[in-house]
């Protein structure tokens, strides 16, 4: 059974509609004309011939849907990956007191505050090494008892701040041993050497 040119609905993102049940289709597509072929099992979406999404056919209860995280544009994608457990995971990436700090704002926090504020937390952890944050989620959890992500962002600023003054004084200090300015010599006085 083949039907031919169904709408890509913008209600229902990247999703058409077929007998009133919800199937994905690769979000480049969205508002284009595609031809769907229908199986008892199957549901196959082809744009100008080529076959962009398969499904298998949904039964039951209408307004069902089927949805391939493939199809998803990309900040979609991320918002699903966003929850406690792939929080968690990130955080075993970069160590234990990481891993401590992620927990208590996840348990401290109602779940969507926890979320916004573990969002902040990734965004600030990629201006850094991970052992720098590493090593600054574990001070800061030794000397507070309620930390936030507002104190560890103004650690790491301060320790940035103060390694980039350290090389900067390094430099200054090699310059300046090895800067003997303009020497003129004996002859130059009137002595021979």
């Amino acid at each position: 059974m083949f039907f031919s040119l169904l709408y890509i609905s913008s209600n229902f993102p990247f999703h058409i509609q077929v007998e009133r049940m919800y199937y994905s289709v690769p979000y480049d597509y969205v508002r284009e004309n595609v031809d769907i072929r229908l199986t008892t099992d199957l549901i196959e979406v082809y744009f100008k011939e080529a076959r962009i999404a398969s499904h298998k056919r949904l039964y039951g209860e209408i307004g069902q849907f089927s949805t391939n995280k493939d199809h998803m544009p990309d900040n979609h994608r991320l918002y699903l990956e966003h929850n406690p457990e792939n929080n968690r995971e990130w955080a075993k990436t970069i160590g234990p007191s990481m891993t401590q700090f992620v927990s208590y704002i996840l348990e401290m926090n109602v779940e969507k505050k926890a979320l916004n504020i573990l969002s902040t937390l990734r965004n600030i952890a990629t201006k850094y090494t991970n052992k720098e944050i590493e090593k600054t989620t574990e001070t800061l959890l030794e000397i507070s008892t309620s930390p936030t992500v507002s104190v560890l962002k103004s650690v790491l600023e301060r320790n940035k701040k103060k390694k980039q003054n350290q090389k900067s004084d390094n430099n200054r200090h090699n310059t300046a041993s090895h800067d003997y300015g303009f020497v003129r010599g004996a002859k130059y006085f009137g002595r021979e050497v």
